[in-house]
């Protein structure tokens, strides 16, 4: 029906939403951070609150006519606060990366020392890297993983030792093992500095309870809301109520105008449909299909950073086959298969060419796939690694691909 609508208005855009409902219907979308929403909170993201000004916060704005979306952003607060088991939140941010930029305009001046993981072995931009404003304004330390892709948290602990940063950034954006926040606290009261917990890739397993929480240990913990959470894309900051008016000063007027209350509404659906028990057994079913996903990769001969995963992702390190990321990532769209070149651990290749592919199980454990189902991608990704050169081999990988999607159909 709202295709119509746009049809009517702009043919052009319709026909290219139209042609992005069915790329995503006859894909396997192993992006680790893309998911695929509900329809309650696409309508919503999609509604008449899109016409809302509302800037500063509920019962507080600087605009009338606030009453309706004032108790619909006081529903996704309180939501996310039980949720997450957090004394305040913020539901405003429009992105992740917004949400840590306002952390840092709080917590942190220009200059102060912050220690994040390095972008290379997992981190993401705003922990630190110098292409982004958090390596721009404040002096970097990085950590990063050892042989076995998992973090040294002793190393970590001798480089905040001997670099004193007034805040730790733990999560990541590319680790597939377990994260111990207790350790990072522990590191973090030996100097005295801010723990800031950056849960964008797995605030669905948290929920969950098959990842460990950051709540009661980090100072800050931010997420994205469309990754694993299977929200609207956007972000949440969330603290203990000393930081509360900090954090909401910086939010707005600090790094933002008016929010975006279409989103924060599509925000209040997806923390509700997060608390059924539903979506305890869909985070359990990632983690499932992520090892399924793995172990079969590994059966078919592929290297895995860190010879498995713990979470909802691994990385593909091609190096032994002297592949690149971009080349098979550009393979396995072609076999209907959509992953992400991805770097691995002292990766040779530049960041835009890469030797490793990201894979994740978010988006296919909405769909329905399960473990049998994962390890024939496994093999669909072997496959069409060893035979990138042969177009009739890839043909023959994209109809395995496409019977799988009909298998589970997508809206």
């Amino acid at each position: 029906m709202e295709l119509d609508v746009i049809k009517q208005v702009d043919p052009q855009v319709a026909e290219y939403i139209e042609k992005e409902l069915k790329r995503q219907q006859t894909t396997i979308e192993l992006i680790a951070s893309e998911n695929f929403t509900s329809k309650a909170v696409m309508a919503a993201c999609g509604s008449v609150l899109t016409n809302k000004y509302a800037e500063g916060k509920p019962y507080k704005r600087f605009y009338n006519g606030c009453d309706n979306v004032d108790v619909i952003e006081e529903l996704a607060q309180e939501r996310a606060k039980k949720l997450f088991n957090v004394g305040h939140a913020n539901v405003q941010p429009h992105s992740g990366a917004q949400a840590n930029m306002a952390v840092f305009l709080y917590a942190l001046k220009a200059g102060d020392t912050i220690m994040g993981m390095d972008l290379s072995n997992g981190g993401h931009l705003t922990h630190g890297s110098p292409v982004n404003f958090s390596g721009m304004y404040f002096n970097v330390v990085s950590y990063g993983v050892d042989e076995n892709g998992c973090i040294n948290y002793d190393e970590v602990a001798k480089l905040a030792q001997q670099h004193k940063p007034k805040m730790i950034i733990c999560g990541a954006s590319n680790y597939s093992k377990i994260i111990d926040f207790k350790r990072f606290r522990e590191i973090a009261d030996s100097i005295g500095a801010y723990l800031m917990a950056d849960i964008a890739h797995i605030a669905g397993l948290v929920i969950g309870g098959v990842h460990p929480s950051p709540a009661g240990y980090a100072h800050f913990i931010t997420t994205t809301t469309h990754k694993s959470l299977r929200g609207p894309r956007g972000g949440i900051i969330m603290c203990e109520d000393e930081h509360a008016a900090g954090i909401d000063k910086a939010v707005f007027p600090g790094v933002q105008g008016g929010p975006l209350e279409h989103i924060i509404a599509g925000k209040a659906i997806a923390l509700l449909e997060a608390s059924k028990p539903e979506f305890k057994t869909y985070a359990e079913q990632i983690v499932k299909n992520a090892k399924a996903l793995a172990t079969g990769l590994i059966d078919e001969a592929m290297e895995i950073v860190g010879g498995c995963t713990e979470n909802h992702l691994m990385t593909l390190d091609l190096r032994k086959y002297n592949k690149t990321g971009k080349d098979i990532a550009n393979i396995l769209e072609k076999v209907g298969i959509t992953a992400n070149k991805n770097t691995v651990p002292n990766d040779p290749q530049s960041p835009f060419v890469t030797s490793g592919i990201r894979l994740g199980t978010p988006a296919v454990t909405t769909r329905g796939f399960k473990e049998e189902d994962m390890n024939e991608v496994a093999k669909i990704i072997a496959s069409a690694v060893f035979s990138s050169d042969n177009e009739l081999g890839l043909k023959n990988l994209k109809e395995r691909s496409f019977k799988l999607c009909l298998k589970y159909p997508l809206y």
